[in-house]
């Protein structure tokens, strides 16, 4: 299959991404393959993850079910100090270069649990998560609850190729110091039937990169992701991102730009709406509190001395 290459499908350019199948037994071709992507692009997809579809489909819907509550019952779980619980329409303003107004999305955070009284409750995105009262969504905390830990160990297994990727051992950012106590986030997310107009300033989601290690994100079927590849280019190129059923798309972070020494790219994205409603989730990634950050040793040279 030809990669990366634009293909034009009615007239909106899409980007054709490499695909790693996380049941492989061939991890060599899984990290070539993520290598090239890490250097390409960024972006990739991974199928075969271990999250059964019919439980990816239970969190879509119960993320719908949240989002389709009415204004007044939302803003009893609005998002507190900790970046837990929800955030409405307008609410981020991800590029504000260039929006007029905030994204045309709302969400929903949940982080690590953390009891309140805990001293570890007392570190930056630690602390007690906001629910929803469980009589007006049964069941929403488990489901929530369940896909937060199953994920994180989607996110480990990638994490694996990505350490040998970068020609370290597979478990470097899987030890208790990096991902044992993760600063992990999910976030829900609802984009509304806004058609966005980039040359009017309206976007669903702001043009941006993230900040964290990784980011995995699940999509419904309703085209919207864009990636910009070069991100110094005038004019920029922006290509969508076509959804996969079951598959996470997953980029990298500005942190492990930064840890590669620039080896591997955070990539700027953004999402346009088309007239249709789009649910999404992403569960951001970054390793625990304690963690140092420097350049990873097989990332410098004589010729590539750390940034």
């Amino acid at each position: 299959m030809e990669n990366y290459e634009q293909s034009k499908i009615g007239s909106k350019a899409h980007t054709v991404l490499h695909c790693i199948d996380l049941s492989s037994p061939d991890i060599h071709q899984s990290v070539s393959l993520l290598k090239q992507a890490c250097l390409d692009c960024g972006f990739f997809y991974v199928i075969n993850h271990g999250i059964s579809q019919e439980f990816m489909d239970e969190v879509f819907t119960q993320s719908k079910r949240f989002f389709n509550l009415p204004l007044n019952e939302k803003i009893k779980v609005l998002r507190n100090e900790k970046h837990r619980g929800y955030t409405p329409l307008h609410d981020e303003l991800l590029d504000p270069d260039t929006q007029v107004h905030g994204d045309y999305k709302e969400g929903y955070y949940i982080g690590v649990e953390v009891p309140e009284g805990d001293p570890e409750s007392e570190k930056p995105f630690y602390g007690p998560n906001v629910w929803p009262a469980p009589d007006i969504l049964p069941g929403w905390r488990e489901t929530m609850d369940r896909f937060h830990q199953e994920a994180l160990e989607v996110a480990k297994v990638v994490a694996r190729i990505i350490a040998l990727a970068l020609d370290l051992n597979a478990d470097f950012f899987d030890k208790p110091e990096i991902l044992g106590e993760p600063i992990a986030t999910l976030r829900l997310l609802h984009y509304e039937g806004q058609t966005s107009d980039p040359s009017k300033g309206i976007y669903g989601a702001g043009a941006h990169s993230d900040f964290g290690l990784i980011t995995l994100l699940a999509t419904d079927e309703v085209l919207g992701l864009q990636i910009c590849k070069d991100k110094d280019a005038k004019p920029q190129i922006w290509e969508y991102v076509p959804p996969l059923k079951g598959a996470f798309i997953v980029n990298l972070g500005d942190m492990l730009e930064r840890w590669s020494n620039c080896v591997f790219k955070s990539t700027l994205h953004r999402v346009l709406g088309n007239g249709r409603e789009r649910y999404s989730i992403a569960y951001f990634v970054e390793p625990s509190h304690d963690c140092v950050v420097e350049c990873l040793p097989t990332c410098k040279s004589e010729k590539n001395p750390p940034k």
